[in-house]
């Protein structure tokens, strides 16, 4: 099936009980240019949880896979760590939610989600490993973007190999961008899993424009970018816009999956306090339909 879905959609709330977790299997990916990074793969109720790297502090990015269908589609959330923490609350929404309803996710589908591609920047702003809520995010500076970097100071969301620049910018400011392209654990750990998922669309989740933007580099949209962002946007309400230009950014993720032929979109939540569930589960289940056989 493909285009947007038109059903009306009725959300019912989606709490999780903890599993029993069974460790399946280890295996090693190794990158020429890098470290050989460590992937861990458990079972959990009705999903896969793989560790797929680790942040310069240690923690784990986690990543959970829902259905076994060929087509992949690729969630990720807090790449700016605790300044767009509920970016990271969403995601986990989406793993609650398909925790609880694994045959809502089409058949030739699976859904990977990664809830927290920041979790030293968002460590900063909760003080919390993992799971954590809206009472632990208790720091606001808006103007520092405090939470928003690595551990090692780098905007994560400008070390990725498209247009890469050895500065970049977020509004006004000049940021790191880390040493070279893919220079931080966490950017790596990003590009190991959409090595060995090969997703047929990657959708990131950011705050706070309102909207949702097309992911190019030096050739321009991909056409079927553009399907796909119609399609969330279509069903999300959320206003459909093909290039940010509110200032220049170098070496970001969407970018750098627009270089190597993957589709990518950035959902940009309307405030940087809610999840905006209502909207965003009808853009992700329009996306799934818009792949569904």
């Amino acid at each position: 099936m493909s285009g947007v879905s038109k059903k009306t959609l009725l959300i019912s709330g989606a709490l999780v009980a903890g599993a029993v977790l069974v460790w399946l299997v280890a295996f090693k990916e190794t990158d020429t240019s890098e470290l050989v990074e460590e992937i861990l793969v458990e079972e959990v109720e009705n999903s896969q949880r793989s560790v797929i790297g680790s942040s310069v502090e240690g923690r784990k990015i986690e990543a959970y896979a829902f259905g076994d269908g060929d087509t992949n589609i690729l969630l990720v959330g807090g790449i700016h760590g605790g300044y767009e923490w509920n970016s990271v609350l969403l995601a986990y929404q989406f793993i609650d939610y398909y925790t609880a309803n694994p045959t809502s996710i089409p058949e030739n589908i699976t859904v990977t989600i990664v809830p927290a591609a920041n979790p030293d920047g968002l460590f900063a702003v909760t003080k919390k490993e993992g799971r954590f809520s809206v009472a632990d995010t208790l720091y606001e500076d808006t103007s520092s973007g405090f939470g928003r970097f690595n551990a090692n100071g780098v905007d994560l969301n400008r070390n990725f190999n498209c247009k890469w620049q050895v500065e970049s910018t977020w509004r006004d400011k000049t940021v790191s961008t880390g040493t070279s392209p893919f220079s931080e654990p966490e950017s790596r750990a990003i590009k190991s899993i959409v090595e060995s998922s090969k997703p047929a669309a990657v959708l990131f989740f950011h705050s706070q424009a309102g909207a949702i933007y097309a992911s190019e580099c030096e050739n321009g949209i991909l056409p079927v970018t553009r399907n796909v962002m119609s399609a969330y946007s279509f069903a999300s309400g959320y206003k459909a816009i093909d290039v940010f230009d509110s200032y220049s950014v170098t070496g970001d993720a969407e970018g750098w999956l627009a270089s190597i032929g993957i589709p990518a979109i950035t959902i940009e939540l309307e405030t940087r306090e809610t999840v905006e569930w209502q909207k965003n589960f009808a853009g992700v289940t329009a996306v799934l339909n818009y792949f569904e056989k």
